[in-house]
């Protein structure tokens, strides 16, 4: 009895399996089995089965921003308006406060934006120097040779790549170095006062010795303490206009220029006042010995007229003391006649020869001591006019390089007290 059940159930999930098989075959759908098939259990010890990770979906590509246009002049103290493309997008992930131009691939450091629309695209910036970008602003500025150079532009954040754009080497923007219009103005100022100089310094005594003309219509010679003056007045006042009109900046005269500005200045004075006291003493000696002669020659002619009206009865103590008396007033005149011809210059004298004759010699011919300040004059001219050339400053002469000059000054002014005119 237990049999015959056991084999009329098994015939039913037989029959029941047949039915779902072929409903599954007219719908399409691949049969399942009719009795579950009990999962195997993992061996004891083993490892669960790796899960496959889940796959993240997809972030769209970030667009990368691109100067694309510009406002404005490339001029320094002026305002530019840059035009970004995807600033905005970049703007949300990045700050934007931290943008700052690049020229020619240097950053200017801490030229920030002053005014940021992303909406718009576009950063205002005004151009200017700072402590943090003095040395890029002067390897851009520096050794010009000519009122503009062309650069590339862009802008960046400051430690990282620059953002691309249009002005690059193929299409760089023109960079004002001097501004034309003043250029042209404060070329026609210091030309101006150089050409008034100069004619003013071959027609009169405004750097030549000091006191009156020597008459018909020649001139004194020229004077080595004046003329350095003038030459560092003329370099200064160049140079401080040049660096203005480049950097806009006032402040540019250095405490050593200063000094070797009081050195040229102190060594003028002081030949200045040599020669006045030289003038002095010579020209009360000569009114002294003037006089004397004067009173000789009265004496003497006084002497002659009594030597005339003596007798012949008169004793002869009186005639050898009157004979004595005109032979010595005779003697004095000779020798005072002598001193006024030697202090009295000649037609020629202090006259100009020449100027580099005038300003390296003296009644002797060239003089070292006149050489040697000239030579270290020219030196550090050279060297001033490089320093402004290519780094827009003036040169900061150190403390040894003074003292030599102030030698060379105090050498000259100490051989000046015995030197005599030309």
């Amino acid at each position: 009895m237990t049999n015959r059940s056991t084999i009329s159930s098994f015939r039913i999930v037989l029959v029941s399996a047949a039915l779902i098989t072929a409903a599954a075959l007219v719908n399409g759908q691949a049969p399942a089995s009719a009795v579950a098939t009990p999962s195997p259990s993992p061996a004891i010890g083993s490892a669960p089965a790796p899960q496959p990770a889940p796959q993240a979906s997809p972030t769209p590509p970030t667009l990368q921003p691109k100067v694309i246009g510009i406002e404005g002049h490339l001029e320094l103290d002026y305002v530019i308006r840059v035009e970004v493309q995807n600033l905005n997008e970049w703007a949300k992930t990045n700050d934007a406060t931290k943008l700052v131009p690049f020229l020619d691939g240097r950053a200017l450091r801490g030229l920030y934006p002053e005014e940021i629309h992303p909406d718009q695209q576009r950063l205002h910036f005004h151009l200017e120097i700072s402590a943090a970008n003095k040395e890029r602003w002067t390897d851009l500025l520096g050794e010009p040779n000519g009122t503009k150079r062309n650069v590339t532009f862009t802008v960046g954040l400051e430690n990282q790549s620059p953002f691309d754009t249009v002005y690059n080497e193929s299409k760089p923007l023109p960079l004002t170095v001097i501004s034309p219009v003043y250029g042209i103005i404060s070329l026609i100022v210091v030309a101006s006062t150089l050409i008034l100089f100069v004619m003013l310094a071959y027609r009169t005594n405004i750097i030549r010795e000091p006191g009156p003309n020597p008459g018909g219509g020649k001139l004194k010679p020229y004077n080595l303490g004046r003329t350095q003056m003038a030459f560092w007045f003329f370099l200064v006042y160049a140079s401080y206009i040049t660096i203005w009109l480049i950097t806009n900046s006032l402040d540019t005269i250095t405490a050593s220029l200063l000094g070797l500005m009081g050195i040229s200045a102190g060594t003028a004075l002081s030949e200045a006042l040599i020669d006045t006291g030289k003038d002095t003493a010579q020209g009360g000696k000569l009114t002294d010995l003037s006089a004397e002669r004067q009173s000789l020659e009265q004496s003497i002619n006084d002497l002659q007229a009594q030597q005339a009206a003596l007798d012949t009865t008169a004793a002869p103590s009186s005639v050898a003391s009157l004979n004595k008396q005109l032979t010595d007033s005779r003697t004095r005149l000779a020798q005072v006649s002598q001193q006024l011809e030697t202090l009295t210059p000649a037609a020629d004298a202090n006259v100009s020869k020449g100027f580099l004759q005038d300003i390296l010699g003296d009644a002797n011919g060239y003089s070292f001591h006149r050489f040697q300040i000239f030579a270290w004059t020219i030196v550090l001219g050279i060297i001033f006019v490089s320093s402004v050339y290519n780094s827009l400053t003036m040169p900061e002469f150190s403390a040894t390089l003074l003292g030599l000059m102030g030698l060379s000054s105090g050498t000259y002014i100490g051989f000046k007290f015995p030197e005599q005119k030309q």
